[in-house]
């Protein structure tokens, strides 16, 4: 049976990471939880050290410094690897990524190389966000879109499921976005090797506990990191 790690990045989460840990190991025994903790001032690490001494299928790697969702995603797939991971996913820890969706993405990944739980393949399927954010988010998409070309409905999306082999094809050292931006050059670099790209739908539920990372500057990454890739991939460095 395939080894299968999910990784979380944190930073601040200590209310939502003690309960989806346990949700997520009950979906499957063979399943391992690996959370990436940029030193959360809230104690986060502290939660997790202690489900970690009491369940072997969870993992801490805990960071310095805080870099951002894209290193926290780049340090935790590496090291998901080192662990021997043949799939991978990556997915937030405040309950807006359904732990119940993920036996799908098990399911499927066996026709692609990575997995994406798609927002905008039924119509809208996100709850409770205000509405300038869906918007921000759907119309970004529609550009991101229009400017790489991808035959991808949901580029921003976080929550996937990677085969090791399409991770082990992108080249992790020259991974550089973070935010939104990051979940778009990963699945930009992976499409342009000829990787297999798949969407399912999901309900997406805005979070209840904790704050969001979300900011002005991730926006403005996102919008201008599709023209730098477009650019790199033309001239062959991507």
């Amino acid at each position: 049976m395939a080894k299968k790690i999910v990784v979380i990045p944190t930073y601040n989460e200590r209310g939502n990471i003690t309960a989806i840990v346990p949700r997520i190991l009950a979906v499957d025994p063979e399943i391992e939880v690996l959370v990436v903790d940029d030193s959360s001032p809230d104690g986060t690490a502290d939660a997790v050290t202690q489900m970690a001494h009491a369940e072997p299928r969870v993992h801490l790697l805990l960071r310095t410094v805080r870099q951002g969702i894209g290193p926290a995603y780049i340090a935790g797939f590496r090291r998901a690897l080192e662990m021997g991971a043949e799939l991978v996913v990556q997915m937030d820890a405040d309950f807006s990524h359904p732990v119940a969706s993920l036996p799908d993405l098990f399911r499927e990944i066996d026709g692609a190389d990575v997995i994406l739980g798609s927002r905008y393949i039924h119509g809208i399927t996100v709850v409770n966000w205000p509405i300038e954010r869906l918007l921000l988010s759907y119309f970004g998409n529609a550009y991101a879109r229009r400017v790489t070309g991808m035959p991808v409905r949901d580029i921003t999306g976080g929550f996937k499921c990677w085969k090791r082999s399409a991770l082990e094809s992108v080249d992790l050292d020259r991974v550089r976005s973070n935010g939104y931006a990051f979940q778009i050059e990963m699945t930009y670099r992976l499409w342009r090797k000829g990787g297999r790209i798949k969407e399912l739908p999901i309900i997406f539920a805005d979070r209840t506990i904790g704050e969001s990372k979300m900011s002005k500057r991730i926006s403005i990454e996102a919008f201008w990191i599709v023209w730098w890739l477009k650019l790199q991939d033309r001239r062959g460095k991507l």
